[in-house]
């Protein structure tokens, strides 16, 4: 079997490991446009603090690939695809021909139409290149603007601070982490911020990109501008479906699949953050490990291995602040029940979401106690009637608790 995966990230590249253990002489071909071998993604702020040197980065040596039969052709960008005939285009003009396709072509950085982004300075952090020209462009420039209050905007502003550089976060919306707190955590998380030398600015739209050639600042919509020799826009991602679009696949707002990751084409699967299941394109790394596990089962005979979709989880990677958001924190309708625990002093918030006497949310701020127990009473359902008045306070032992109802 010729099997070719379209992408280097950590969708494909687990879907190749999991196909060369369940079939050890498959012939696996991964097309990357990248000129660097797979690297975990969150290591990007980990390079940009100077923690992790760039010979570090790829998480894999060579030996690991030519062990499991796997061939990776970097800066072989993959530009159209026909079906019918079974072949892959590369930018090179080259046609290579496959029996079982894998798309991971996962996401680009998405730029607001914001007039002047154009101009030099401005960029976002998606790739290790991304990674390697802000260090560089840090180096001669002391005032950095970051568009965007969510997690990669935090962690990327949080890097920055290692270096002697005023850092302004700008958040279009009323608070920060808008997607993975509420409006008292974000409170919270930002006052703990601000004590690290950043300048947060909330509820502000940037109307204007400043400077000639290059970015000198940024005007915002009520008309105060703030000086900058980098702007960083962190303004989420969009799926990269183009090629899958071209060759005719259905897509929505990611490449549509199924629950064994196929798409509308048989023999061609799409995992990860290119990949749509059920209305929902997460971009998160549990969703691309699962769907990934799916594929690979999937396409060495494993028909019985199905996807079942995931409870959103998100972690804040800033040193010194741990926090972590899971399932529905910012509740709409009636029917769900919150529960709040603040201890401003020693940076400490939780809140639990009960829906019908279940855990269907939770935000940990500040204290990792309790990670392990909500992480498993939300995809349980476990009933928590009885202990939703205490189970958050610092007296009560939820770790305990959850091992009693085993």
């Amino acid at each position: 079997m010729r099997l070719a995966i379209v992408g280097n990230g950590v969708a494909g590249v687990t879907t190749a490991r999991y196909v060369a253990e369940r079939d050890p002489e498959a012939q696996i071909t991964i097309y990357s446009r990248e000129s660097y071998p797979y690297y975990p993604r969150p290591r990007l702020i980990d390079f940009i603090e100077g923690e992790v040197s760039l010979e570090a980065m790829p998480q894999y040596d060579a030996g690991w690939y030519s062990d499991r039969h796997i061939e990776t052709r970097l800066s072989s960008e993959v530009v159209a695809l026909d079906p019918a005939d079974h072949t892959l285009t590369l930018a090179s003009g080259e046609k290579v021909g496959y029996d079982v396709l894998v798309l991971a072509t996962g996401a680009s950085s998405f730029i607001p139409p914001i007039p002047g982004a154009a101009k030099a300075g401005v960029g976002a952090l998606r790739t290790l290149d991304d990674a390697v020209q802000l260090c560089h462009a840090d180096e001669a420039c002391r005032e950095v603007v970051i568009l965007g209050g969510g997690l990669l905007g935090l962690d990327s502003a949080v890097s920055l601070t290692h270096y002697d550089v005023q850092i302004t976060v700008i958040e279009a919306l009323p608070r920060l982490l808008p997607r993975q707190l509420d409006r008292e955590g974000a409170a919270l998380l930002q006052s703990m911020l601000e004590a690290r030398g950043l300048t947060i600015v909330t509820g502000a739209q940037c109307a204007q990109v400043l400077g000639s050639d290059r970015v000198e600042g940024v005007l915002l919509a009520d008309g105060s501008e703030i000086d900058a020799c980098l702007l960083l826009i962190s303004a989420g991602v969009r799926p990269n479906i183009a090629l899958a679009q071209g060759a005719g696949l259905a897509c929505n707002r990611g490449i549509l699949v199924d629950a064994r990751m196929m798409t509308s084409v048989p023999g061609i699967y799409a995992v990860g953050y290119c990949a749509e299941y059920d209305g929902h394109v997460w971009g998160i790394i549990p969703a691309a490990l699962a769907q990934a596990r799916v594929a690979g089962a999937q396409i060495t005979g494993g028909t019985d291995v199905l996807y079942t979709d995931i409870v959103p989880s998100t972690t804040l990677k800033v040193s010194g602040v741990d926090l972590t958001s899971l399932g529905e924190v910012n509740p709409e309708g009636a029917g769900f029940t919150e529960y709040r625990y603040l201890d401003a002093a020693r940076g400490i918030y939780k809140k639990a979401v009960l829906r019908e006497g279940h855990l269907t949310g939770a935000i940990l701020l500040g204290d990792r106690r309790d990670l392990q127990a909500v992480h498993r009473l939300v995809p349980q359902g476990t009933d928590v009637t009885e202990i939703a008045e205490m189970m958050l306070t610092p007296e009560f032992d939820l770790p305990a608790w959850v091992r009693s109802q085993a």
